[in-house]
């Protein structure tokens, strides 16, 4: 932050200025282009895999095709559809599972900079696979030197798990299983958030301060931040990556 720098501006020669103090996308968000897994479940359904975040909430903009979310809280199960130009979104919690019914594609809006694809989600696995972070791993780690048909094959296989403990979950008779699920989710988490706070700090935390920076400016008649305007263009930085839920375009720049 405050640090020079030389950018280059369309058309033009390198441009020396101080850089401002937050360039990330608007609010520290990040977004990925998804394209939801068709491959069918046991119970006849295509989708992607449940799961929740416990630090970032997350919104659906959906661009393409049709399906449905199911969302799972303690106020119940529930079922939003989803058509081209909806927008659903849910807060930390949420345990959710997007079902694919005719090519669903949708952009994934992302709180704290990308920390839901970068460590904020736990799968629903059943309880034997919670109860420690290499377990967790084993059950849930997709190689990246892997061939893609071994991806593919680990991908589909950790769905169809999570399922399982996802549906003892929805059909639990009172709220205590899914009270434990909560309890192991935090645990597995937990040796990681030293890094998840670093990157909400120098994200949201940082975007907020930039913000509050320019409204001390701004009331002290203050403009000299305008002339630190950056300008960004980016185009994904992996293409059909396996995620959660689908295939992504990832954007390295906006994590």
């Amino acid at each position: 932050m405050g640090a020079r720098g030389d950018r280059q501006v369309p058309g033009g020669a390198p441009v020396v200025s101080a850089a401002p103090g937050f360039t990330g996308l608007p609010g520290a968000v990040a977004l990925s282009h998804l394209s939801v897994y068709d491959w069918p479940a046991a119970d006849g359904v295509c989708g992607g895999t449940p799961h929740l975040h416990l630090t970032c909430s997350e919104a659906y903009v959906v661009t393409g095709g049709r399906g449905a979310v199911q969302t799972l809280t303690t106020s119940g199960y529930e079922v939003a559809p989803l058509a081209p130009g909806t927008v659903a979104w849910f807060t930390p919690g949420t345990i959710h599972r997007l079902v694919n019914e005719d090519d669903l594609r949708i952009t994934v809006l992302m709180q704290n900079n990308g920390l839901p694809e970068a460590g904020d989600a736990v799968l629903t696995l059943p309880p034997k696979y919670l109860t420690d972070p290499e377990t967790y791993a084993a059950a849930t780690a997709i190689p990246a030197d892997a061939p893609e048909a071994e991806r593919e094959r680990i991908a589909r296989t950790r769905r169809d798990l999570a399922l399982e403990g996802y549906r003892a979950l929805r059909d639990a008779d009172g709220p205590e299983p899914l009270a434990a699920f909560h309890r192991a989710a935090a645990a597995l988490v937990r040796p990681r958030l030293a890094e998840w706070r670093e990157r909400w700090q120098r994200g949201a935390r940082a975007a907020a301060a930039a913000t509050d920076d320019q409204l001390d400016r701004l009331e002290r008649g203050d403009v000299s931040h305008l002339a630190d305007a950056v300008v960004r263009t980016e185009q994904p930085s992996t293409y059909g990556k396996f995620g959660m839920c689908g295939r992504l375009d990832v954007y390295e720049g906006t994590v």
